[in-house]
């Protein structure tokens, strides 16, 4: 497609699409913090909890690149 492996779509993928995914799930996150009216210390609790997933994903990704997996 387009001159593109399989290879090099998966990568664009699983880069961009994916953080795409992850800045809009920061997005519900926080909207739920505005509409439950959270306060400060809530919608870090939120941020932090919800996003955690995120992080290991974030970690993992570093990892491969540092250590070149």
């Amino acid at each position: 497609m387009f001159g593109l492996t399989e290879e090099q779509i998966s990568e664009f993928g699983m880069t961009f699409g994916i953080g795409a995914f992850m800045l809009f799930m920061l997005f519900i996150v926080g909207e739920i913090a505005w509409k439950a009216k959270a306060g400060k210390t809530g919608t870090l609790i939120l941020f932090f909890v919800l996003s955690f997933g995120m992080l290991g994903f974030i970690a993992k990704t570093i990892m491969e690149k540092v250590w070149g997996l």
